[in-house]
This record gives structure tokens, sequence and C-alpha cells, in this order.
């Protein structure tokens, strides 16, 4: 009888997977045949509204508009399993989306270099290998099954009355009013997905002069859950601003999140940023909502608010400085086809992942009692 060793290196596997109860499990790269998801977890006998999870993911698909890439993709969800007559089974739902307007070609010249801002570095000096067509995994590409995941996840969550809503709030140095919009359709009038059009014009605006100059924005996009009951989350280590947190920084060019008043808070006193308890009938709110919706990291009954900032897209036509692998200086001139500004795009991505870890939470709390 021989006996083989096997010795793993821990350091090379990757995490894919987000939940607990509902876990979400992600793969694909940017230009390989497919992106996609298993979703686990998710209650048997649900009815699933296809047209209404198609609709979430055309939100988030590439070339909708001149702010946009101008890559093609018609990102039509199949659903391999899990899901029959339009009804959960309670098994494992797998879901592709097929990569068919790749261009692997358009990165040959790009594999032994180190882009600035992208995780060409630390990907191979981690892993000892990477995809470098078009970032592979570490490519927002991949956040197409994640959106397949978190509209099912919504839906289940409104028929619970529960309501998640995000849209831009600002891009660059263009802030856009205090507006809270009613729905998406209100959302998506503006094609940079900002409820106040005044702002949103000059927002567009921008992103074209910043695209004209071969450069990109960054900026941050608020989320607003409705409706969410009391009891989500935990006091330690599940706590609901953490998960949620943990979620968004998941999420590429993602460089933080504040819960609430944020940082604004800090610039306050205890007497000032505390929300008063009053009894209205029969239940107890807050007569403000400093703390976003959220105490002690479980969910109040108010509504929960949060905001997310992203940086601007590190793929730029114009010329950096950079190095390639052996350390030698380059002057790098990125092509292809790339987000002048991701925030349009990323709006139903925030909303996914809000759903996916409110759902889990939900889910959570039902076997606990």
């Amino acid at each position: 009888m021989r006996l083989v060793h096997v010795t793993l290196n821990f350091q090379k596997m990757a995490r894919n997977t987000l939940g607990k109860i509902l876990s979400i499990t992600s793969f694909g790269e940017s230009h390989g045949p497919a992106v996609g998801v298993v979703i686990d977890g998710f209650p048997a006998g649900f009815q699933i509204d296809e047209a209404a999870m198609y609709q979430q993911l055309s939100r988030r698909k590439p070339g909708q508009s001149e702010v946009t890439t101008n890559r093609k993709e018609e990102d039509k969800p199949v659903i391999l399993s899990g899901i029959f007559e339009g009804i959960t089974t309670g098994s494992p739902i797998c879901i592709i989306i097929e990569n068919k307007d790749q261009k692997p070609a358009d990165y040959e010249k790009l594999k032994n270099v180190i882009r600035p801002g992208h995780a060409d570095y630390t990907y191979n000096q981690k892993y000892g290998v990477r995809d470098y067509r078009g970032g592979g995994r570490s490519s927002a590409r991949i956040t197409a099954g994640w959106v397949v995941a978190g509209a099912l996840a919504d839906q289940f969550l409104q028929k619970k009355g529960i309501e998640i809503l995000a849209f831009v709030d600002r891009i660059y140095n263009i802030q856009a009013a205090t507006i809270a919009p009613e729905n998406r359709k209100q959302v998506d009038k503006s094609v940079v997905r900002c409820p106040d059009l005044k702002a949103s014009k000059e927002m567009e605006n921008a992103i074209a002069e910043a695209k004209s100059q071969g450069d990109s924005l960054g900026g941050s996009i608020t989320c607003i859950i409705r409706n969410c009951p009391v009891g989500l989350g935990e006091p330690v280590f599940g706590k609901l601003h953490a998960k949620l947190g943990k979620a968004m920084l998941s999420i590429n060019a993602v460089k933080g999140v504040e819960f609430g008043d944020g940082f604004a808070s800090t610039y306050k006193k205890g007497s000032e940023n505390n929300d008063v308890f009053f009894k209205d009938g029969e239940e107890i709110h807050t007569r403000s909502n400093h703390s976003g919706g959220m105490l002690g990291g479980i969910s109040n009954g108010e509504e929960i608010y949060f905001k997310v900032g992203f940086k601007p897209a590190s793929s730029i036509a114009k010329t950096q400085e950079s190095v390639d692998v052996s350390g030698n200086k380059i002057d790098l001139n990125i092509e292809g086809r790339h987000d002048p500004c991701v925030l349009p795009r990323a709006v139903p991505i925030v909303e996914a992942l809000t759903a996916v870890v409110l759902m889990d939470l939900w889910l959570e709390n039902q076997l606990s009692k």
C-alpha cells in the first residue's frame, strides 16, 4: 500500500461565499465562458418572477449608455437547478450568465504588466498565478451573479414588506440635493441613477468630460431600507451594520461605508446625536434617526440608510507610469472597454448584496424562534 502525502497551501485558497443560512457562492471570470452564482438555503415553494430578476440584472449590464463601458452583453440568466416551473425546490439554485462579448485578446499585451489601482500585483503575489483577461476573478464582471442572487432575495423580502432602494447621490464633486426617491422607476429616469435631475445632468456631463480626457470619476451611492422589522442583527460580531459593511466592502472599487449620519456624528455632542424615543399609539419610535435605523447592531424598526463610497475606476486611457512583473519601468495606456464611472451600474449591486444580507438575517431570526 502506497501512502501519498498531500500538503495544502491554505494561503492559495480563495473565499467566494457570503452568508450563513442563505448563502451565495460566486464563480466565473471576466472573459471566461460564463459567470454565475449558487444560492443555497433559499426556502422551497417560493414563486420566482423571472422577468423581475432579468430586469434587475439589466440595470447592471454593460453598454447601457454613453456613461458606461461599450462592452455588449445580453446578460440573460440561465437557471440550471433549484427552480422548477417557476417555484423554488429547496435545493441549491445555480444560475449562469454567459460572457458572449468576451475579448481576451484585448488583454494579451497586459499579461506581464502591473496596472495601477488593480489587483494584479497583490493577486499574483498571493496566488502565484492570475487570469490577466480583464482582471479575471477580480473583475467587476462577476457581480452579475450577485445581482441575480440579490434579485431573488429582494423578491422574498418584498413579500415581507421590506423595500430596498439605492441611488447615486454624488459623482466627483457634484452633490445631489437631499431627495428620497419613491421607487426604482424614479431612480432610473436618470442615466446616472440620480433622482435629482438637475444634478444628474451635471454628473452626466462630468463623466463625458472625464471620458474624453481618458480619465474616470468616483462618487457615492445611498441605500435606503424601508419597513425593516425590529431585531435583525446581533449585538457583538453579528451586527447588522457589520454584515452590511462586509458585503458592501466586497464590491469592486468600494473604499468606505457610512451608516446613519456616519462621520458627521463625530462632530456632534451626545445630546445632539442621540435619537429620542417616544410612543406612537401601540408602537415605539425615535423622533430623529441619526443612527440610521440600527442600535447596538440591531435594526430598531426605523428606516435604515447608509452610504457607499466608490473610488474612480482604475482602468483609464491616460498615460500612467508603472512596471512590468520583472520590475521594469513602463508607460501604460490601458485600452479596451471600461466604465469612466462605475456608479450608475453599481446601484443594483448595492441593492443585491443588501437583500442577500437581510434575507440571511431574516431566516436566521425565524430559525431562532
